[in-house]
């Protein structure tokens, strides 16, 4: 079992960063897909980053965040982090934090795929 917590969120203005936290605890995240959703009130819940088990540039992103956002893990802190730059209003939402065992690419950017989920970080972008 792996028990995801994540922190970091907060209200910024357009054009801010933020960096969001998932602490892991319960079992390694090494050898874990590693994943950060988010979801904005009256919709679902999508896939924002993703990161194989390997890491490095194993790295999987939104259309509409890439390029801003960057998604990394230290398996020795056992934490995984997402980086926002540039946020924009259309970025406010609950982020979540998830793990699976799976390492399918086809996969990755599906809700259903990742087994662990944290209870999520509010980020609220406004002027």
């Amino acid at each position: 079992q792996v028990q995801l917590v994540e922190s970091g969120g907060g209200l910024v203005q357009p054009g801010d960063s933020l960096r969001l936290s998932c602490t892991a605890t319960g079992r390694t995240l090494r050898g874990l897909t590693i994943g950060w959703f988010r979801q904005a009130p009256g919709k679902e819940r999508e896939f924002v980053a993703g990161m194989r088990r390997l890491g490095g540039t194993n790295t999987y992103y939104l259309d509409a965040v890439k390029g801003r956002f960057t998604i990394s893990r230290d398996n020795a802190k056992n934490m995984v982090y997402l980086q926002m730059n540039s946020l924009k209003a259309e970025d406010t939402a609950v982020y979540y934090c998830a793990a699976s065992g799976r390492d399918i690419l086809s996969t990755l950017r599906l809700t259903e795929t990742y087994d662990y989920w944290g209870q999520g970080t509010q980020v609220t972008v406004s002027s």
